[in-house]
């Protein structure tokens, strides 16, 4: 199977779980973020379809990658946690472990190749991955940025005038 193929699908029903969670939560903060996440899964998805255009297609044939491990699985695919994750504020710890999972995936898949050229790419992607969890990191601290405040005790001295 084709490396880049395997991501790119698993990118793809990423942003479709996050647009179905935007979709259904009331709360407007979620909905921006998963919102976000959704576009950020989007450029992601686009940066695998140039890297895959760059790369010779023979390098990026791996047979022991199963296509079943090209389904995008995650937590938020329950149910239950996904009527959770509607209302929680804290949804993006979930998502954190998600994206921690993937960058994984990959360092395990080419820790598993026997070709260097194939290992190689895993890799590459791997850190592609770790990009696009700084990138969801950023996000989330953006969405929560009007609720963060100077309120330190170090500066509870101060007298207002």
């Amino acid at each position: 199977m084709n490396i880049f193929d395997c991501a790119i699908k698993m990118e793809e029903e990423a942003r479709i779980n996050y647009e179905k969670l935007a979709a259904a939560t009331p709360v407007s903060e979620l909905k921006n973020l998963f919102t976000l996440l959704a576009a950020a899964e989007q450029e992601h998805h686009d940066a695998l379809v140039e890297m895959k255009g760059s790369i010779d297609p023979q390098k990026a044939q791996f047979m022991d990658l199963q296509e079943a491990a090209c389904i995008f699985q995650p937590l938020l695919a329950k149910r239950d946690l996904m009527a959770e994750l509607r209302e929680d504020p804290d949804a993006y710890k979930h998502v954190v472990k998600e994206e921690e999972k993937g960058v994984k995936f990959y360092e395990e898949q080419a820790a598993q190749a026997k070709d260097e050229g194939t290992r190689e790419i895993l890799l590459m992607i791997a850190d592609e991955e770790r990009k696009h969890l700084s990138i969801v990191e950023n996000i989330y601290a953006f969405v929560e940025s009007p609720k963060t405040y100077l309120a330190w005790g170090e500066f509870s001295n101060l007298k207002e005038y």
